[in-house]
């Protein structure tokens, strides 16, 4: 993915950048690579959705960059509460273990979604190309490979389908310890606490249709 500057008017322009994410190195290394762009005006950093919230209140960023997974909570769910705080604000979701519809981006009041597999020139020039009002929606095929394996897959369709795991366990031929298993990891994966939450997550990132 070559993403190419904006030119004119709108290159000129400077941007307050707010960064989303609770894993440190991640956390640290785009605060430095966009602290670092000339068109940064100031890069402000959170590891939480109320830290997020608290600092847009506060400075009003162009453009927050969350991570769809943030720990305990959906970085969607922080978009949609960015958005009703700041309508002025532009959202840029990126993840490293999932993918996420278009459809489902905007839902939530993205306006675009990168993986965290970019080169680092690439999630920079597409934070300033949302900060400047465009979108960024990757084609299909450049989109993060989904997170959960075959089986997982299949298990989470038959939770969505309201399945009981005994039911689950007829269904696939597998033993109910081991579909509690893969419940166990559809849990942890998608950072539900129960049924419902996962299935609900698995929607908004675009996993069940």
């Amino acid at each position: 993915m070559n993403l190419h500057a904006p030119t004119g008017r709108l290159a000129e322009r400077r941007l307050r950048v707010l960064v989303v994410d609770d894993h440190d190195v991640v956390h640290w290394g785009f605060r430095v690579l966009l602290g670092e762009q000339p068109w940064v005006e100031r890069c402000l950093a959170a590891r939480t959705g109320a830290e997020a919230l608290e600092l847009t209140r506060t400075f009003g960023p162009h453009v927050a960059l969350v991570d769809l997974f943030l720990a305990g909570e959906s970085g969607a769910d922080v978009c949609e509460s960015i958005r009703v705080e700041s309508p002025s604000t532009r959202v840029l979701l990126i993840s490293g273990a999932g993918r996420m519809s278009p459809h489902a981006a905007r839902a939530a009041g993205a306006s675009g979604f990168v993986s965290k597999d970019w080169e680092a020139r690439d999630v920079a020039m597409a934070v300033r190309m949302v900060g400047l009002g465009m979108t960024m929606f990757p084609p299909k095929a450049d989109q993060p490979a989904p997170m959960l394996s075959e089986r997982e897959r299949e298990v989470l369709d038959l939770i969505a389908a309201g399945s009981t795991n005994r039911e689950i366990a007829e269904r696939l031929y597998l033993s109910p310890h081991t579909v509690k298993e893969h419940t166990s990891a559809l849990y942890r994966k998608l950072q539900a606490r129960n049924r419902a939450e996962a299935v609900q997550r698995a929607q908004r990132i675009g996993l069940l249709g």
